[in-house]
């Protein structure tokens, strides 16, 4: 248990400060305070001691020292349960610090303002503060730390209740105050980084903020929360506003990411229909309704239940062809209007609208991480631009205007699905996708067998080299015409020998795009 006599506050978000401060000194406890928290309680009738009366030592440097001195950090360091420490603070006329009310500098605020020069980020850096909740945290069983609005009233009423704080709420505060002086710190590593340096740092800091908690995981025994990256630019689900449906799992965020990621590579038109992170259905056309009913149309048996990206808004028309079927989720710029009205009838489906253009031009580039059991993997999200100029044609016959500019859109929609892919397309729409498989001739059967329209004429691209003949064999077995693929295999003559076979024209990209 603590007893709160004494408390230092500095805060730079101010919500809520004035009236805990008032609370606290109902409550018989002596506060201190810095610069414009100072100003702002004595303005509101707060009885309040300016640190600088307690440090006997006038701000300085503009105020970047203030609270690092010893009268200050001595108070809120000394163990109170150690005769020696606190016989110490006596003989210098320290007082202890029960209580430390901080929040810090603004410097996700600045980095996040137009205009920021690095001047002004770096004068965002705290010192004084991140220093006064390690110290209170480091001495949680004596000191409260407060590093949060929303944690005054959970301290209030405990003071009003016992006079005093127990220990498991001491314990959360700490746990908490190392939680925001950690991703402070990730902050300010991550942007110096990114502005000082290349590559990958020796450890890997990863600033994030609670968006929400989600009602599960994959799966319903599992928790699960949604973080986001505040300084990631360009469109994404982090920064969607949802304006209808119930809240969001875990596999619709992943599979509503999956949806932007393949959208966001289409100027035209297009609609991605998506099912347990892999596409079912893409097409581009003239229209945003022809787009979302020709990529519905590619498979609508794995469709239901599907999670849909526009990147166009949403307009009636295709608002009422969406509503014939089960869809968990919409995500496109915005609604025209009367569109959330007619889709709103259908209770559960989820409405997002990114407020952004879905274009390549707000595509941003960053780290790609995942987790794994005791580390972690970290990776560039370079994309290897294909120019129809470079493709190395290496069959007896070259592919066609048509076919380029289909293998061109095939490639586009490859590189999105789950390794081993396989796909099939007619012009600028999926006929069949074959993903996930251990086997790439697999991939190609289960391509064939998907597709919800003859396959002739087609053409396939595949995220990988052909280690076998097998693929291209099923593929013409298909009337795949042309095919579009890295290339690179020991066997590749072999594989062109029965490209050549079949008279197929086949181009190599010399990139290999994988996607586990």
């Amino acid at each position: 248990m603590a007893q709160i006599k004494r408390a230092i506050i500095s805060v730079s978000d101010k919500s809520g400060i004035v009236d805990f401060s008032k609370e606290l000194s109902l409550l018989g406890v002596e506060l201190i305070s810095t610069g414009g928290t100072y100003k702002l309680l004595k303005e509101n009738g707060v009885k309040v001691q300016e640190v600088s009366e307690i440090t006997g030592f006038p701000e300085m440097l503009d105020g970047r020292v203030k609270t690092l001195h010893p009268k200050i950090h001595a108070g809120i360091l000394a163990r109170r349960d150690l005769p020696a420490h606190m016989e110490s603070i006596k003989e210098k006329g320290i007082e202890p610090i029960d209580m430390v009310v901080v929040n810090l500098y603004p410097f996700k605020q600045t980095v996040l303002k137009e205009g920021s020069t690095i001047e002004e980020i770096v004068e965002n850096i705290d010192i004084g503060g991140p220093s006064m909740i390690r110290a209170a945290a480091k001495n949680y069983r004596s000191v409260a730390v407060l590093t949060d609005p929303d944690q005054y009233p959970a301290v209030l009423e405990q003071l009003k209740i016992n006079k005093e704080l127990d220990q498991p709420l001491l314990e959360k505060l700490m746990a908490e105050a190392f939680i925001t002086t950690a991703n402070y710190d990730a902050m300010i590593a991550g942007q110096m980084y990114k502005k000082f340096c290349t590559g990958f740092p020796k450890s890997f800091p990863i600033a994030s903020e609670k968006v929400e908690d989600l009602r599960y995981g994959e799966n319903p025994n599992q928790k699960a929360a949604f973080y986001k990256d505040p300084f990631t630019p360009g469109t994404s689900v982090a920064k969607a506003e949802q304006l209808h449906g119930k809240q969001l799992s875990y596999n619709n965020i992943l599979d509503l990411d999956k949806s932007l990621d393949i959208a966001m590579d289409f100027e035209k038109p297009t609609a991605v229909v998506m099912k347990h992170t892999n596409p079912c259905g893409l097409a581009s056309a003239d229209t945003i309704f022809e787009a979302f009913k020709t990529s519905y149309a590619v498979d609508p048996l794995s469709a239901f239940g599907c999670v849909i990206c526009l990147n166009r808004n949403c307009d009636i028309p295709t608002a009422e062809e969406i509503a014939k079927y089960f869809v968990e989720a919409v995500i496109c710029p915005d609604f025209e209007p009367g569109v959330v009205d007619l889709l709103e009838k259908k209770k559960n489906i989820r409405l997002l609208r990114t407020k952004t253009p879905i274009s390549p031009a707000q595509r941003y580039r960053e780290f790609k991480m995942k987790k794994v059991q005791g580390g972690l993997l970290v990776q560039t999200d370079d994309d290897v631009p294909i120019d129809p100029k470079n493709l190395k044609v290496i069959t007896k016959r070259a592919p066609t205007e048509e076919e380029i500019a289909a293998l061109l859109f095939a490639w586009k929609l490859a590189k999105h699905v789950t390794s081993n892919a396989v796909v099939f397309v007619k012009g600028e729409r999926a006929v069949g996708i074959g993903a996930g498989q251990m086997s790439r001739v697999d991939s190609a059967k289960i391509a064939a067998m998907k597709a919800n329209e003859p396959t002739a004429g087609s053409v396939m691209a595949s995220d990988a080299f052909f280690p076998f003949r097998d693929g291209v064999d099923t593929a013409a077995a298909a009337g795949v015409t042309a095919i579009i693929q890295p290339g690179g295999s020991i066997r590749d003559q072999e594989v062109i020998d029965a490209a050549n076979e079949h008279n197929m024209a086949m181009v190599f990209t010399g990139c290999r795009v994988f996607r586990h």
